[in-house]
C-alpha cells in the first residue's frame, strides 16, 4: 500500500475505470483542455521568441546599440574610448557616420538613412548580403550597399548608380544653392528580413563624409555594439561619465517602440491561450465537486474507518492534481514537438509562409518551466473547494438511511 493513506485513495479514485459517466467524460476534457492549451501556448510563445530573437539579431546588429555625438565639452576622449575597447559588455567600438538622404533613380524617388562603412572595422551588414559584394565598397569610391526591398523599389541592381541627395548640407551654384548630390554605384545588395531593409542603406564611410564635409575624423560620432543589446541600463551604469562628455542617442529611443510592440503582443496571445487553460482548471473544478456528491457514501464509510476531515480533503485533492499533472505533462511534451516540427507539419498540410520563409523557434527554459508550474498551481487551487465540500461531510447523516 501506498504512504500515505490520502495519496493511495487518491490515486484510485483518479484511475477507477467505474463511476458516472458524465463526470468521467469531464475529467477525460479537463486533462485534454490542459494539455491543448499548454501546447498551444507553448508553441505561439517559442515562435513569437524566434521572431522576437530575429528582429534582434538582424536589426539590432545593423544599427548601433548607443551613439556617442561630440559636444564642446567632449576634449580629447581617447582614454575614455580605450576604456570602453576593454568593456566586457562592449562588442565593437567604431566611427559612426550618418544622414538621411534621398535615393534617386529614373523610377523612384526614397528617403533613406544613409550609414557609414569605415574600412579597418567590422562590418555588421556582411553577414547578410544577398549579392554583390562588401570589399568593393571599402576599395574603392563612392560605393553604396542597399536592401532587397530598396533594390526592387528603385529598380536597381548590382553595378548600376543611384543618385544621393544630402537635403541638410548644401553648396552654392550660379542657380543659387542647392543640395550635394552625387551618383554612387551599387556595389552590393543585402537582405536582413527586418524592418531595417525599408530605411537603411550604406556607403563606404570615406565617400560619404566627403559628401556631408566632415573631414576632421576625430570629430565622427562613435558608434557602440552591446553583446546584448537589452543591457543598456547596465552599460549606463558602469559608465556615467558618457552623459557628461557626449550625447547620447541609442536604440531604445530609436527602434523602442517596434520591439515594445512585439512584446506586447507576446504577451496578449499568451494571455489569450493561456485561458484555454484556465477553461480547463474550472472543469476540473467541476468533475471534482460532482465527485464528492456521488461519492459521499465512501466518504463516510472512510472517516468511520479512521480518516481525519483533513485526509478526506487531501484525497480529493490528489485526484485533482493527478489530472493537473497529466494534463501539463502532455501539454509539455507535444508543445515542444510541434513548436520544434512547426515548418515540417505547415509543409504537410500545404501551408507556406509568403516567400518561402520559414517560422523561427526559440524556445526559453524559464519560460516552459514557468508555464508548466502556473498550470500545477492553478490546478491545486482548483482542487481547495471541492476537497473542503469532501471535509465537511457529516457520516452520521450520510450513512443515517443505509
Amino acid at each position: 500500500m501506498y504512504q500515505p493513506v490520502s495519496l493511495f485513495v487518491g490515486l484510485r479514485y483518479a484511475k477507477a475505470a467505474k463511476g458516472n459517466a458524465f463526470i468521467s467524460f469531464i475529467s477525460f476534457f479537463s486533462i485534454a483542455g490542459i494539455a491543448l492549451g499548454l501546447m498551444s501556448l507553448i508553441t505561439v510563445s517559442s515562435v513569437m521568441n524566434g521572431f522576437e530573437q530575429s528582429l534582434k539579431t538582424a536589426m539590432l546588429d545593423l544599427i548601433p546599440h548607443v551613439q556617442l555625438r561630440h559636444t564642446s565639452n567632449s576634449g580629447d576622449n581617447t582614454e575614455l574610448l580605450k576604456k570602453l575597447r576593454d568593456n566586457k559588455q562592449v562588442k565593437r567600438i567604431q566611427p559612426y557616420l550618418t544622414s538621411d538622404v534621398i535615393l534617386q533613380t529614373n523610377k523612384e524617388l526614397l528617403g533613406v538613412r544613409l550609414q557609414g562603412v569605415f574600412s579597418g572595422y567590422s562590418n555588421p551588414v556582411e553577414q547578410h548580403i544577398y549579392s554583390g559584394s562588401s570589399t568593393r565598397m571599402e576599395n574603392s569610391k563612392y560605393q553604396l550597399m542597399i536592401s532587397r526591398y530598396l533594390s526592387s523599389k528603385l529598380g536597381v541592381g548590382v553595378g548600376e548608380e543611384i543618385r544621393v541627395i544630402l537635403p541638410d548640407v548644401s553648396s552654392y551654384t550660379p542657380l543659387g544653392r542647392i543640395p550635394m548630390q552625387r551618383l554612387f554605384t551599387v556595389a552590393a545588395i543585402y537582405d536582413s528580413n527586418s524592418e531595417a531593409d525599408t530605411a537603411l542603406a550604406f556607403a563606404d564611410g570615406k565617400s560619404l563624409a566627403r559628401l556631408m564635409r566632415r573631414i576632421d575624423s576625430a570629430k565622427y560620432d562613435v558608434s557602440i555594439t552591446l553583446h546584448d543589446a537589452f543591457a543598456l541600463s547596465d552599460f549606463y551604469l558602469e559608465n556615467p561619465q558618457l552623459k557628461r562628455d557626449f550625447d547620447i542617442d541609442d536604440w531604445q529611443s530609436q527602434q523602442g517602440t517596434l520591439f515594445a510592440a512585439v512584446a506586447m503582443e507576446k504577451r496578449i496571445m499568451s494571455f489569450l491561450l493561456g485561458l484555454i487553460v484556465i477553461v480547463a482548471i474550472f472543469n476540473i473544478l467541476s468533475a471534482l465537486s460532482m465527485m464528492v456528491r456521488e461519492k459521499q457514501g465512501e466518504v463516510a464509510i472512510l472517516q468511520t474507518l479512521g480518516f481525519t476531515p483533513q485526509m478526506i480533503g487531501r484525497v480529493f485533492m490528489v485526484q485533482g492534481l493527478y489530472n493537473g499533472l497529466i494534463g501539463t505533462m502532455i501539454g509539455v511534451v507535444f508543445g515542444i514537438l510541434v513548436a520544434n516540427y512547426i515548418n515540417e507539419i505547415l509543409a504537410f498540410t500545404g501551408l507556406s509562409l509568403l516567400g518561402g520563409a520559414s517560422l523561427p523557434v526559440v524556445f526559453s527554459q524559464s519560460g516552459l518551466l514557468t508555464m508548466a508550474l502556473v498550470s500545477i498551481l492553478m490546478s491545486f487551487i482548483a482542487t481547495l473547494y471541492p476537497a473542503k465540500k469532501a471535509a465537511s461531510v457529516l457520516p452520521a447523516e450520510v450513512l443515517r438511511y443505509e
